[in-house]
């Protein structure tokens, strides 16, 4: 059988059992460009496979997520006897180090929001107000920027305080409540998007782009980067990578997670609660975020020692 049409068979199986399958997919469509749309599966050897996977780049995470792909695909080929066995590499490369998000410091954060309204050298099409918007909502509210680039006007309900997450990650819709600041700034954005002369409809996009259309993720991104180079903001701990976009979701985790210290909360009862907001299938995930920082060791610090003289 030919490699693409099996391929796209496998692709519709995952995606039947209720999987969105999104990344496997782009791996998998683009391991099949890579071997020739004609080349039937049992053509393919482990030299062709190696290549593909290394590709001559450095290994990094991405590696292990391209592997995970091709192995499930053949297992499928294997299981309804297309293939009797994978060409996949039997020994996998030494794991890249865990990476470690970055956690901004109030600071940070507040040189960040100031930056986004500056950042353009030159005028474009993208508006510094809005991406400072956008930027206190990621921050504020923990969301994904896929998640917060899919909002629409109908999605902000300001008299409940709550945004409504619509069928995200895991399939799964969510409220998301945000504070009074939030509000204040985001009443502030509306008054300036409808003066701007946005379109107002309930399904119109909350943050909007080029052209009226959505913003696109690589774009804010990419702004982002321009945005922390103003700020001077950077890692000085040698990490693979300068502070991230993503990392405001990090931080909004710890942050929230230092407050519960701070105010006596029960932490362990609250990651729950952490968990679901965040937008979590299990709560292991929300552990991910929970990245120890100096502050966060420290209130916990705070806590146990509090915990040794009340037994004592």
């Amino acid at each position: 059988m030919k490699l693409k049409a099996l391929i796209l068979n496998y692709i519709i199986y995952r995606k039947a059992m209720g999987e969105k399958f999104l990344t496997n997919e782009c791996y998998l469509k683009a391991f099949s460009r890579s071997m020739g749309n004609n080349i039937k599966i049992k053509d393919i050897t482990p030299e062709m496979v190696t290549e593909f996977l290394y590709d001559r780049i450095p290994i990094t995470s991405a590696w292990f997520i391209k592997h995970t792909a091709l192995l499930g695909f053949y297992e499928y080929a294997i299981g309804r006897g297309f293939v009797d066995s994978s060409p996949l590499p039997l020994t996998l490369p030494k794991r890249p180090p865990a990476f470690v998000p970055y956690i901004y410091t109030r600071d940070e954060l507040r040189q960040l929001f100031k930056a986004a309204l500056t950042y353009q050298k030159n005028r474009s099409c993208i508006e510094p107000f809005m991406i400072n918007k956008l930027l206190l909502v990621l921050y504020s509210t923990g969301l994904r920027l896929r998640e917060a680039l899919s909002l629409t006007m109908n999605n902000v309900d300001f008299p409940h305080a709550v945004i409504i997450v619509e069928e995200t990650k895991f399939y799964k819709s969510r409220l998301v409540p945000f504070g009074k600041q939030l509000a204040e700034e985001l009443s502030k954005y509306l008054k300036w998007r409808k003066k701007k002369g946005f379109p107002q409809e309930e399904t119109s996009p909350f943050f909007y782009g080029k052209d009226n259309r959505p913003l696109n993720m690589s774009t804010v991104e990419g702004i982002f980067q321009r945005i922390r180079q103003k700020a001077e903001v950077k890692r000085t701990d040698n990490a693979r990578y300068q502070p991230r976009l993503q990392d405001l979701r990090h931080c909004f985790a710890v942050h929230r997670l230092i407050s519960w210290y701070q105010e006596n909360a029960d932490v362990q009862q609250l990651l729950p609660v952490l968990s679901v907001y965040m937008g979590h299938a299990h709560l292991a995930a929300t552990s991910i975020y929970l990245t120890m920082t100096n502050d966060l060791l420290r209130e916990a610090g705070k806590r146990f020692e509090k915990y040794v003289k009340e037994k004592h």
